[in-house]
């Protein structure tokens, strides 16, 4: 009895360690892989208790000046502000009314990337919601976004699907320099993609823009910190 009652702290206790950060899956379906042509992204927790809840933002107009509070997503601190911007679209959990959903796992990546302050990973996907019509306005907002304000979050691989194309976007922040670096990766249309708190994109092309999108500074601020030295054409985002 005191054997069973012992497993059966040892067991809610792990469940208590295990950061649902650290816990997620999504699985990519693009509009050549589905049955009506849909393109489909499923975000799951692995858990039986989280994401019951599904926020709704309505669409606004805001007067020039307005402020908008962010808050850390997992902690409930607050982050600061940001500048708002005059119009805003409605969102229903992770998806909103242009049919762009955007979702995400944890790969953490190195220690010490994180920056002090800024917009974390789960906020920018609802603010980023708010302002994008397409995947590749996603991709260009998130991007301005950390940055203006800094990422205070681990490495992330972020779902980001329209109607029409399905993309995974890998960032990490800059450490002590405020800012990220990132690569996105367009998914071939017929195709079926997962990820699960690892990191997906290694070796990418430099000069696809139709299929592929990244930071000017990613390969550069990886042979700052050493953490890269070789061509160009080799660097993998994964690796370094």
């Amino acid at each position: 009895m005191k054997k069973a009652f012992l497993l059966s702290v040892l067991a809610v206790c792990l469940i208590a360690y295990l950061s649902p950060a650290d816990a997620c899956t999504n699985v990519i379906i693009t509009k050549g892989a589905s049955a009506d042509g849909s393109t489909m992204v499923t975000y799951a927790a692995d858990s039986h208790q989280l994401y019951g809840v599904l926020y709704y933002h309505p669409a606004a107009d805001w007067p020039a000046g307005s402020k908008l509070a962010v808050h850390s997503w997992d902690e409930g601190y607050d982050l600061g502000f940001i500048d708002q911007i005059p119009h805003t679209y409605q969102t229903v959990g992770n998806m909103n009314q242009h049919q762009l959903t955007i979702t995400e796992t944890t790969f953490g990546g190195r220690p010490g990337l994180e920056n002090e302050g800024g917009i974390d990973y789960g906020s920018l996907i609802y603010i980023t919601l708010q302002r994008a019509r397409t995947a590749r306005e996603a991709i260009a907002i998130m991007d301005a976004l950390t940055q203006q304000y800094g990422y205070p979050s681990e490495g992330e691989s972020f779902s980001i699907a329209d109607a029409n194309e399905a993309w995974i976007m890998e960032m990490v922040g800059k450490g002590s320099e405020k800012g990220t670096v990132w690569v996105a990766r367009r998914i071939p249309d017929g195709y079926i993609c997962a990820h699960a708190n690892q990191s997906r994109i290694h070796t990418f092309p430099l000069n696809d823009p139709e299929n592929c999108l990244y930071a000017k500074d990613v390969i550069s601020f990886a042979r700052s910190k050493g953490f890269f030295s070789g061509k160009d054409a080799d660097f993998s985002f994964c690796d370094a």
